[in-house]
């Protein structure tokens, strides 16, 4: 005989629409508390895909539903079975509708889902090479439209989204350098291709944060990505959150420390736009993680940009 909370979970793939609401509400409610999620979790088979489906119905269905799914993505196994049912496709494609209203909900679920190495290369879309970088342009373009419109931003949380990226894949560049296996310095060394690869629109999310409040003309912007020169060239808000400002300083190290990661830098005028920043920081943590970048900037490269025989990666 099925449990109370068996019948809970059917109901909501009801055909009868109050108590599909009832039922994701009460599941919302339970994903609360630890000893509730911890109930749902036997029943994850279940429930993942029923939540996953109501992203798709009318406000007063899909909000609950996408709060549950963020309360239950804290925990690791639970949002590894969900990327594995490809959770994060389906919530770009909700995101990614005319008449969402739930974006901010559906882009926070992506911060959780992209803490786990296969969230990332599921955002990325690595496996895909016809779709590969699709998601994450979709995400950044709207990042740095939209910033500069209003505080109450759905997509305020991208930013750590690509803090999630940029450090996982740079940070395993790094820990591949220091082995002596052939093997996992050639993997490791994928994994920044991988990163730069979408470069293109990982910078705006990273510099944006931390490029302080300079106006930049058309010539300086020039010869910058179009989404970050674009943001650059108008009057924007400052990021108010000092620990996100490090988070993305932090970033930027981990990249350019490599070769690699320090041309592209390069070629996207990083340097320039860190030094206006850093002339317009005021919190003492931050001004120490523009100063550690500073100090690899000088060191690896003087005060020229690096020469190389290959082309910069876009």
């Amino acid at each position: 005989m099925a449990t109370e909370l068996e019948e809970l979970v059917g109901f909501l793939s009801s055909p009868s629409p109050p108590v599909k609401k009832a039922a994701v509400e009460i599941v919302r409610d339970l994903t609360g508390s630890e000893d509730g999620s911890l109930s749902l979790s036997k029943y994850a088979s279940t429930v993942l895909p029923s939540l996953s489906q109501l992203l798709k119905e009318k406000k007063e269905v899909s909000e609950p539903a996408a709060e549950a799914l963020i309360n239950l993505s804290l925990n690791s196994n639970l949002a590894a079975k969900m990327v594995e049912m490809g959770m994060i496709k389906t919530a770009m494609e909700v995101l990614y509708k005319p008449d969402s209203s739930i974006a901010r909900l559906l882009v926070m679920l992506l911060v959780n889902l992209t803490q786990l190495d296969s969230g990332i290369v599921s955002l990325l879309q690595i496996e895909d090479d016809k779709m590969q970088g699709l998601f994450v342009t979709k995400l950044v373009r709207s990042f740095c439209r939209s910033s500069d419109e209003t505080r109450d931003d759905p997509f305020d949380h991208v930013g750590s989204i690509l803090v999630n990226i940029s450090k996982k894949e740079a940070g395993r560049k790094i820990k591949g350098s220091q082995e002596h296996s052939a093997t996992v310095a050639f993997e490791a060394e994928n994994q920044l291709q991988n990163l730069l690869l979408i470069s293109e629109f990982l910078w705006p999310a990273l510099l944006l944060p931390v490029a302080g409040k300079k106006i930049y003309s058309e010539q300086e912007t020039s010869k910058m990505p179009l989404e970050l020169g674009s943001a650059l060239s108008i009057e924007r808000e400052p990021w108010d959150d000092p620990e996100f400002r490090v988070e993305a300083l932090e970033s930027i190290y981990l990249i350019i420390v490599q070769e690699a990661g320090l041309r592209a830098f390069w070629s996207v005028n990083g340097p320039r736009i860190l030094q206006d920043g850093y002339e317009d920081e005021e919190d003492p943590k931050v001004m120490e993680a523009y100063e550690r970048v500073g100090s690899l900037l000088v060191h690896g490269s003087g005060t020229e940009e690096p020469s190389s025989s290959s082309e910069t990666p876009k």
